[in-house]
């Protein structure tokens, strides 16, 4: 029977022993759970503290970002001048400083050709067929502008079209535009009637020569000698600029290689004007790069030492700790990088402080800039502050050049040794015997087709065709008909065609490593015996630079030479040059200043890094309370039912005692010396 139940049938002591055994209940347990809630409460500002500090230093990390690229010390500005006649496109890191006066003689321009013939429906048949050939090339003109002799550019691959007689204009003009070529077509409406016009890229060196195999084509025809069906609308034509009193001239009106690093626009020829600019070193963003990490740092700075130190009211004269002013981590992650800040930076042999640019500590433990350390530092020390800040490499080779990876952030600094045991080299075939002067047309069924296979790729069908009076003939001929197929270079297997000193021919793949080789794989008569190539000549495969860095095995691709993973210098490459020295060199690798802080961070900050690990634990003792909170709920839980229970025996012992005194009162009320008269 329930304790509450016997106090209702007044049969118990009358005292209400629920809550007094939630009251004892409550007492017991207060003290443990005090613990409980002051420790979760504390684990939980931790948590939310390492959270603002996280999020500090990503911010810091990013605000660093820039002084840790070279590009951002190695930035342009151009002035050009307000004018319609040129305007600037883009500007690359270190472009070619200098003041530039620029002449606009020529606009460059493509030849247009307008088929005289006109249809009324652009889809009636012309009633042609054969083959038309267009190639591109350089026309020379009378003094009518009639064309008179065509020199093929070599570079460009001629375009051969299969015309059906049921073709209309508009079918030809979609197989020249479907077809792998720069010459576009199209089908105008003039004045009623249909035309088709035929454009080339750019440049007087790009302009058409058509010709068809057959008299049905001759309305198409623009040559030497047939091109009455035909009106050139528009010659082409070369940009012809001045720059600083050299004239250049270019095939496209956008010039990007004649000022290192510029890009700029013709837009119209103004021969009369002249137009003056400054590419100049564009100090200003590096420069404020340096002034956010200074302001960035500060901020930093207040916010870890908000939580990891005491700060006083001043009005109340209360001092309150940081959450995390008695973690000893947290507070070493502003101490390592105040130390880094002041300290010298690895790899770098001058300018290697932030002093030496004017950053100094103040007493507070903020960064201030002296004004007048750091502007005489920007003016006369630049790159040495770029070397300060950014990652630098170096060599003590000129057959070694060492570039930064895309795990370079991962590459620590320092000095390391390295050995080429074998240099690189690309595979090659050179010709049985030294060139002799020919003309393929002085053997018309001579047979001067040849295939070849370049890396392992095999190219079509070649024909050579030319009067080779000089080796450098030859050379470009058999360069830009190897390297225009389609196949060999949709798979880029390109070559370079060389003269050696005894006057043999040779061909090399542009490719290094073990898969760089090049063999004829067939040839004609002819060919062999006019370019001394042929299946039977001798053919060097490449192979693989090998090495050592830093003493251990280095992986070679190509021409470039890898540390093994996870050693110290990896994340940099080395690219070793044809031919270089065999023997042992040394190179330095410095991650500048940002660098290395940004490597700092990183180890607070990554997955596997301290701060982590730190959350790791503290989430750990948050489970640990959960389970001890499970604990104490379940012991005070018995300790409640314990209590009950003893209360209820009381309770009966108390209604028993009551019952008995009750019968006792009874009888003694009948006693004859007790009862009422």
């Amino acid at each position: 029977m329930d304790t509450s139940i016997i106090s209702a049938l007044g049969a118990g002591s009358g005292i209400d022993t629920t809550s007094l055994v939630k009251s004892l209940v409550e007492v017991e347990k207060a003290p443990q759970q005090a613990r409980l809630d002051t420790k979760t409460e504390t684990l939980n500002a931790q948590i939310s503290a390492y959270g603002t500090l996280k999020s500090s230093l990503a911010e810091f990390q990013a605000i660093l970002e820039p002084l840790s690229k070279p590009d951002t010390f190695n930035a342009r500005a151009v002035s050009f001048p307000e004018t319609d006649v040129i305007s600037p496109n883009a500007i690359a890191a270190n472009a070619q400083a200098g003041t530039y006066q620029i002449e606009v003689h020529e606009v460059a321009q493509a030849q247009a050709l307008a088929v005289n013939t006109a249809y009324a429906d652009k889809n009636e048949s012309v009633g042609s067929s054969g083959n038309l050939t267009i190639r591109l090339g350089s026309w020379a003109y009378d003094v009518g502008n009639n064309p008179t002799s065509f020199a093929e550019n070599e570079s460009q691959t001629a375009l051969v079209l299969e015309i059906a007689a049921d073709d209309s204009i508009q079918d030809i003009a979609d197989k020249i535009n479907a077809a792998e070529s720069d010459v576009q077509a199209s089908v105008l409406l003039v004045d009623g009637q249909y035309q088709l016009m035929i454009s080339a890229p750019s440049g007087a060196n790009n302009a058409l020569e058509i010709t068809g195999d057959d008299p049905s084509l001759d309305i198409f025809a623009f040559n030497a000698t047939n091109y009455a069906g035909v009106t050139e609308t528009q010659q082409a034509q070369d940009s012809e600029i001045k720059i600083n009193g050299l004239t250049v001239f270019r095939e496209s009106n956008e010039i990007n290689d004649v000022i290192e690093g510029l890009t700029f626009n013709i837009n119209k020829a103004s021969p009369d004007e002249k137009f003056t600019f400054t590419i100049s070193e564009d100090k200003d963003t590096a420069e404020q790069s340096v002034r956010d990490f200074v302001d960035a740092y500060n901020t930093l700075y207040d916010t870890a030492k908000s939580l990891t130190g005491t700060s006083t009211d001043a009005e109340t004269n209360i001092s309150t700790r940081g959450e995390l002013a008695t973690d000893s981590l947290a507070k070493s992650v502003m101490s390592r990088i105040r130390q880094m800040v002041g300290t010298a930076v690895p790899g770098v042999s001058d300018f290697n402080s932030l002093s030496m640019v004017g950053i100094r500590t103040q007493l507070d433990g903020k960064l201030e800039i002296n004004e007048t350390d750091f502007t005489a530092a920007v003016k006369d020390n630049f790159d040495k502050i770029g070397a300060l800040f950014s990652p630098q490499t170096s060599s003590s080779t000129s057959d070694v050049d060492v570039s930064i990876g895309s795990y370079a952030s991962k590459t620590v600094s320092g000095v390391y040794s390295g050995s080429i045991t074998t240099a690189p080299a690309k595979g090659s075939v050179i010709s049985d015997t030294a060139f002799v002067a020919f003309n393929t047309s002085d053997t018309p069924a001579g047979d001067f087709t040849f295939s070849i296979d370049v890396n392992g790729t095999s190219s079509g069908e070649l024909t050579l065709v030319g009067d080779f009076t000089t080796q450098d003939e030859l050379r470009s001929a058999l360069q830009a008909l190897i390297n225009n197929d389609d196949t060999l270079k949709a798979s880029g297997a390109l070559v370079d065609v060389g003269v050696e000193p005894g006057g043999e021919i040779t061909l090399s793949s542009r490719q290094f490593g073990s898969s760089s080789q090049v063999s004829l794989t067939a040839n004609g008569t002819e060919f062999a015996t006019a370019t001394g190539l042929s299946t039977a000549s001798v053919s060097t495969n490449g192979h693989d630079v090998a090495g050592t860095i830093n003493g251990e095995a280095a992986f070679g691709a190509g021409e470039v030479l890898l540390p093994s993973i996870d050693t110290d210098p990896y994340g940099l490459n080395l690219s070793v040059k044809q031919g270089a020295t065999l023997g042992d060199f040394s190179f330095t690798f410095s991650q500048g200043f940002a660098g290395e802080l940004s490597q700092l961070i990183d180890s607070f900050l990554s997955s596997s890094g301290s701060i982590k690990s730190r959350e790791t634990s503290i989430n750990n003792q948050l489970d640990g309370i959960v389970d001890s909170q499970e604990t104490l709920d379940r012991k005070m839980t018995k300790y409640e039912t314990r209590l009950s229970v003893q209360f209820l025996a009381m309770e009966r012992i108390v209604a028993s005692f009551k019952t008995t005194s009750d019968s006792l009162t009874g009888i003694v009320d009948r006693l004859p010396f007790t009862a009422s008269n």
